[in-house]
């Protein structure tokens, strides 16, 4: 697994979605550099971690990354949330903050999860990654921007990105589909010891407000933040507040 490093000051790890690769946190990191040392997880078959030969798992992702980075608050988006959040139960001596950005502890819709996706949605993935997986691809950039206030934008940034290191193996979209559909990580809440900060966008169509907020309350330590005309990927369209929302909580996290 490959993790670029830039900036200056205390360390921050950031890990992507589904589909993408570091790079996807652009805008983030022209923003937070200048006060973090970022390290940037490609995760395994996507980007410049192609070849990455770590099993697709939460657990032994979590402890790829935990091995390569420092002790420091994580920052997970989407996918990348799950593993996060794996890594902050598993770990919590290195895992030391935890930031869930448009993240939920469970992706799918339950009886006891109402907040949820269908699963008739993460099915419609999985036929299309049978075919033609850039169709499979295109379907989800769309519902990632779906709400956003900037939507046509968002589109255009996410395609710029998703290809921009490379296609990611069809094994690892595969993989990841199946974390975000079988994931449930609802029962390690309430047993967190790093605090943590959850970031929603007030729009999004993927990963519901309501659930992420409905994770925070069952969760000690924790603070929450809904930004409104937001989407699936808030951090593009309203970098500005999210660095900020990001940079104030790691400030305020423990020495």
């Amino acid at each position: 697994m490959q993790v670029s490093v830039r900036g200056t000051g205390p360390a921050l790890v950031m890990i992507h979605g589904w589909a993408m690769h570091g790079g996807v946190f652009e805008p983030l990191v022209a923003r937070l550099e200048p006060q973090f040392t970022l390290h940037l997880v490609d995760l395994p078959g996507h980007g410049r971690s192609r070849g990455s030969a770590v099993p697709f798992t939460l657990a032994d992702i979590a402890e790829a990354i935990a091995a390569r980075t420092p002790p420091a608050p994580w920052l997970g988006w989407s996918l990348g949330g799950l593993v996060a959040l794996r890594a902050a139960q598993r770990l919590p001596k290195v895992v030391r903050g935890l930031v869930m950005l448009a993240a939920s502890p469970r992706f799918l819709r339950g009886d006891d999860w109402p907040q949820g996706v269908e699963d008739a949605v993460f099915a419609g993935f999985a036929r299309d990654l049978a075919g033609e997986f850039r169709t499979a691809l295109d379907r989800f950039l769309m519902l990632e921007a779906q709400g956003s206030d900037h939507l046509r934008e968002e589109i255009r940034m996410l395609r710029a990105i998703v290809y921009a290191q490379g296609e990611p193996t069809p094994r690892a979209l595969v993989d990841g589909l199946a974390l975000l559909r079988q994931s449930d990580l609802r029962a390690v809440l309430p047993t967190l010891a790093p605090p943590s900060l959850w970031i929603a966008g007030r729009r999004d169509r993927l990963v519901s407000p309501a659930a992420m907020l409905a994770a925070a309350g069952r969760t000690p330590g924790s603070q929450f933040l809904g930004v409104a005309g937001a989407g699936h990927a808030p951090f593009l369209t309203h970098a500005d507040a999210v660095a900020r929302a990001i940079g104030e909580f790691c400030v305020g996290l423990p020495a």
